[in-house]
């Protein structure tokens, strides 16, 4: 069963730009891992410091591993993102439509 991740990430006041500019090279980086169906940052119209990370996974194990491979990559900017760990949300994927 598909996994599709949703995180949401605060960036600090007037960052948003340039912390989604720095999460587009890791996206694209992290689209090629084994599983990985989707990897993308969106920028909120209503407040852009807020960005979406929509991630979607073939199965529970592919997250699992891209967690151990995300832990020994140099981590974004921090001066670009308030507060601690984004918000996560985890959901089995069943298209409803």
């Amino acid at each position: 069963m598909a996994i599709r991740l949703v995180l949401t990430i605060t960036a600090a006041p007037g960052k948003g730009s340039e912390l989604g500019q720095a999460y587009k090279t890791r996206c694209l980086e992290i689209m090629k891992e084994p599983g990985c169906e989707q990897f993308e940052v969106f920028q909120s119209v209503v407040n852009p410091d807020k960005l979406a990370l929509l991630e979607r996974w073939t199965d529970q194990a592919a997250p699992d591993v891209h967690a151990q491979l995300n832990s020994t990559r140099p981590p974004l900017p921090p001066e670009l993102r308030t507060g601690g760990r984004p918000e996560r949300e985890d959901y089995e994927y069943n298209r409803t439509r």
